[in-house]
């Protein structure tokens, strides 16, 4: 079978074994699946390259122009990708010829395709969903921090300019008006949480759905927490992201008030460092409840080093006000962690509460804070909820019944293609 990929990342083309940042679940799909059918992958890119294969894949970089040129641009007049590149994707999809086309996640305008009428099934992976997220947009925040803005003060973002929150949030609304629009089209959608099956009954009601799972980094299914014993600092990990929706801010309350209470607490948050925009604007929002001590802040980091500091962590605590499967909570799961999550979006399909871990009301730091305390007064218990959550996870998670899920997946579109 040829199968023909639209992702927000390049998957395996330029990967190396240990990966920094988001999207790993997608190296280790693309490289799991290609021993099954016949690989190829579109992807942007913002230099000239002509398609090209690693492995037994096949990719098709799609330029997306010059980025100094862009940022200039866009300095003076904001453009989200909408139409631009469809003569592209026509012509890589009349190249491939493929018998699917499986579009990752919503938040690119791949799904623009959907306006050909010629072309084979086409099957949209929920990742996460713009509709949705810009409704959460400012969870923990308000209005007036739409103003604040992105990135460090240097001589490039003088000559480029920098974005606010307000741009960002602008653009999010603009690109979930796109997505809205082609949901309506979509006939094949693969999800994997109660959340995203919901949604898309409402935004693709003409839509089948599928369940698939996703694969997590191969360091994390051959480690096992064992961090048994608090002495006399408790240690949380979290990996976390700048944007407004991940509750960072949630975060640095809920440290001052385990501090408040008395407890000797090291709280590590992967994916934020002390530069961070959502840093220093929530040192600006909590003023007095942001903790002066305690907090962690470790930037991206790799691999290795993630799963050494989730190894040596005590508890896992997710606190996104909106999510729909987030792996960083899997990862902690498939590791044996005790955990706490907000209970937004997917997460409860994710983590059974009372069972697994706990969940909680997302942007509340007085009951998350009461959480992590229920955890440590009740250590055995905690820790049979990370043997739980880790069974769970390594059923999820398997390797072996995802991908053939997926192959099972596309022969059904295909088969339902031809009788129709």
């Amino acid at each position: 079978m040829k199968v023909l990929w639209f992702s927000n990342t390049s998957c395996a083309a330029f990967c190396n074994d240990k990966l920094k940042g988001t999207g790993g679940w997608m190296v280790s799909l693309d490289r799991a699946i290609q021993e099954y059918v016949e690989l190829h992958v579109v992807f942007h890119y913002p230099y000239k390259k002509e398609p090209f294969k690693v492995g037994k894949t096949t990719y098709y970089p799609v330029y997306a122009g010059n980025i100094i040129w862009n940022s200039i641009k866009n300095r003076f007049h904001k453009t989200v990708i909408d139409r631009q590149f469809l003569s592209e994707y026509k012509q890589i999809i009349n190249r491939v010829n493929p018998d699917v086309i499986h579009i990752h996640g919503t938040e690119n305008s791949y799904h623009r395709i959907l306006e050909f009428s010629n072309i084979p099934p086409v099957v949209i992976s929920i990742q996460g969903n713009l509709t949705v997220y810009a409704h959460k947009y400012l969870s923990g925040f308000h209005q007036d921090y739409l103003n604040e803005k992105i990135g460090v003060l240097t001589w490039k973002s003088v000559l480029l300019g920098r974005n606010t929150y307000k741009e960002s949030y602008i653009s999010l609304k603009r690109r979930a008006l796109i997505e809205v629009e082609d949901m309506l089209k979509a006939r094949y959608i693969i999800g994997r949480t109660d959340w995203d099956k919901r949604i898309t009954r409402i935004l693709a009601p003409k839509s089948k759905y599928f369940i698939g799972n996703e694969i997590l980094r191969d360091s994390f299914y051959s480690t096992i927490w064992e961090n048994n014993s608090i002495n006399r600092k408790l240690v949380v990990h979290t990996t976390n992201g700048n944007n407004y929706y991940k509750g960072f801010e949630t975060i640095c309350h809920t440290l001052k008030l385990l501090q408040n209470v008395g407890l000797n607490v090291e709280w590590r948050v992967a994916g934020v460092s002390v530069q961070s925009d959502i840093n220093r604007i929530t040192k600006k929002l909590l003023k007095a409840d942001y903790p002066k001590t305690g907090l962690v802040l470790m930037g991206s980091l790799n691999e290795d080093d993630l799963v050494e500091s989730l190894k040596t962590s005590h508890i896992y605590v997710m606190s996104s006000h909106i999510e729909n499967s987030p792996n960083n909570l899997c990862e902690a799961m498939i590791l044996g962690m005790p955990c706490v999550a907000t209970f937004a979006g997917g997460t409860s399909s994710m983590l059974a509460d009372k069972k697994e871990g706990l969940l909680v009301q997302d942007g509340d730091p007085w009951v998350m804070a009461g959480a992590i305390l229920e955890l440590l007064n009740n250590w055995n218990v905690a820790q049979q909820y990370g043997k739980a959550a880790r069974e769970r996870a390594l059923a999820r998670h398997n390797k072996t019944e995802i991908i053939q899920g997926l192959l099972n997946t596309y022969k059904e579109i295909v088969k339902d293609t031809i009788c129709k």
